[in-house]
C-alpha cells in the first residue's frame, strides 16, 4: 500500500588479503579448489564470491560555499537490495549480490507487481531510460531522483521535486540502520549462497519486530 521504496546497502565481510595474482583469478570467476588447489584447509578459508567496492561519503560544504571533495571509502563485502512498501515499512522483497554490483541494475529484481499504488521511490543510481521504461510497461510510476545536469547547476524546480522524494525516500535508511545498528548485520559466513541465508533471515527478523511494532500501536488505539 502507498508504493514502494527501493534502495540497497552494503553488508561487509571479513577482508580478504590476497595476492595480485590470486585478485586477478577472483576476479576471473574461479572458484577457490582452482586458485588454491594445494592448500584445501586455505581455499575452505576463501570468500571468491564477496567484491571490493567504493562507498562514497558525501562532504560537507567548505566555509567559503564551494562544495566539498567527496570521500571514497574502500568496503568489502556483499549487497543487500531491497523494496519496502511506503505505508508499513514492511521489507516486501530482497535480492544479495556481490558488493560491486551496480544498485540500477537490481530494480527489475526487488520492484513487486503486488502494491496497491503505482509509485515507486528510489535515489539517481536506479535513474535510466531503460529502468524508466520498464517501470512504465509495468504500469508504474517513476518516483526516481534526478540527476545533476552535467556541468550545469540543478534547476530550482528539480533540487525542490527531489528534496519531497527525499522526505519520502528516507524511510528505507531507517531499514539499514535497523539492521546494521541494531541487530549487527554482518556476514562472517563464506559464499554467496550462505549470505543470502542471512541477509534473508535479517529480512525476515526486521519484518517480525516491525508487525509487532504495528499490533502494538493499533492495540493502544
Amino acid at each position: 500500500m502507498g508504493g514502494q521504496i527501493v534502495d540497497a546497502t552494503l553488508v561487509a565481510a571479513p577482508k580478504q588479503r590476497n595476492t595480485a595474482v590470486e585478485v586477478q583469478a577472483v576476479k576471473a570467476g574461479r572458484s577457490a579448489a582452482e586458485i588454491w588447489p594445494d592448500e584445501p584447509a586455505k581455499a575452505a578459508q576463501k570468500d571468491t564470491d564477496a567484491r571490493w567496492t567504493l562507498k562514497f561519503a558525501k562532504a560537507r560544504a567548505l566555509p567559503d560555499g564551494r562544495p566539498g571533495i567527496d570521500i571514497a571509502i574502500p568496503s568489502f563485502g556483499y549487497k543487500s537490495s531491497i523494496a519496502i512498501c511506503r505505508r508499513y515499512g514492511f521489507i516486501r522483497r530482497g535480492k544479495i549480490t556481490d558488493g560491486a554490483r551496480f544498485d540500477g541494475r537490481m530494480l527489475h529484481d526487488v520492484v513487486t507487481r503486488d502494491n496497491t499504488a503505482s509509485d515507486v521511490w528510489a535515489d539517481t543510481a536506479y535513474r535510466s531510460r531503460a529502468n524508466e521504461a520498464w517501470l512504465q510497461a509495468m504500469g508504474r510510476v517513476s518516483r526516481i531522483h534526478r540527476k545533476k545536469p552535467r556541468g550545469k547547476p540543478m534547476s530550482p524546480r528539480t533540487a525542490g521535486a527531489n528534496a519531497k522524494r527525499s522526505a519520502v525516500r528516507a524511510r528505507i535508511e531507517h531499514v539499514f540502520a535497523r539492521q546494521k545498528d541494531q541487530m549487527g548485520l554482518f556476514i562472517r559466513t563464506i559464499g554467496l549462497r550462505r549470505a543470502e541465508v542471512k541477509v534473508t533471515l535479517a529480512n525476515l527478523a526486521y519484518n517480525i519486530d516491525r508487525l509487532i511494532f504495528h499490533e502494538r500501536r493499533a492495540a493502544m488505539g
